[in-house]
């Protein structure tokens, strides 16, 4: 049986005092980093994707997420933008797009906001790192679980009822109810359709 935590300070993989495992669900959004935005390329000339062309290196790192209560839940991820250029001759300033988006379910965009991050080359230096952040807003109400719902997850099973081998995760309304009440907060760079291309393809 695999009992569900909904608040408290037990711990993922604990073993229950009653029988089963814990596992612990957040009501706050995890953020994470979609596939194929993590990076950037910026090119010399624009439109070549040829290697010799390339001008930027980006990437997405050390993103963390802190999460507050109240009627709503607010989160506000930080991240890391390493970039790496090919000349460094003079000193230049290099600003990047990115995205923040609020996804409920894994399929539907709540809300999504654009920003900026500057990164700062001084001459002679390959490389800079600038940091940056994002925030969001989820309802808690939208984002908890019903009560009919916890109860089926969290109700006692003895060997030998009925219910005792049936998984409540995968029973229909269950599962459309974690769908629901499930967010995400989803940084990466603000690709154009060519570079989400490239990042896909290379």
């Amino acid at each position: 049986m695999l009992a569900l935590a909904l608040a408290g300070c037990s711990r993922r993989g604990e073993i229950d005092p009653t029988g089963g495992i814990v596992a612990v669900r957040s009501a706050c959004p995890v953020a994470a980093i979609p596939a194929y935005t993590g990076d950037i390329t910026l090119f010399n000339p624009t439109g070549s994707t040829d290697a010799r062309a390339i001008d930027v290196v980006a990437d997405i790192s050390n993103l963390r997420s802190t999460c507050s209560e109240g009627a709503q839940f607010y989160s506000e991820a930080t991240f890391a933008v390493n970039a790496r250029r090919t000349d460094a001759t003079a000193a230049r300033q290099v600003t990047l797009p990115f995205f923040s988006a609020v996804v409920r379910g894994g399929n539907a965009v709540v809300a999504k906001r654009v920003g900026q991050v500057v990164l700062d080359f001084p001459a002679g230096q390959y490389r800079a790192t600038a940091t940056a952040k994002a925030g969001s807003y989820v309802d808690k109400a939208a984002a908890t679980l019903p009560a009919d719902i916890q109860a089926k997850i969290t109700q006692k099973r003895k060997a030998g009822d009925a219910d005792a081998a049936i998984d409540p995760f995968a029973q229909p309304d269950v599962r459309a109810a974690l769908q629901r009440t499930s967010f995400e907060l989803l940084v990466g760079f603000n690709l154009t359709q060519d570079q989400l291309r490239y990042n896909a393809t290379r």
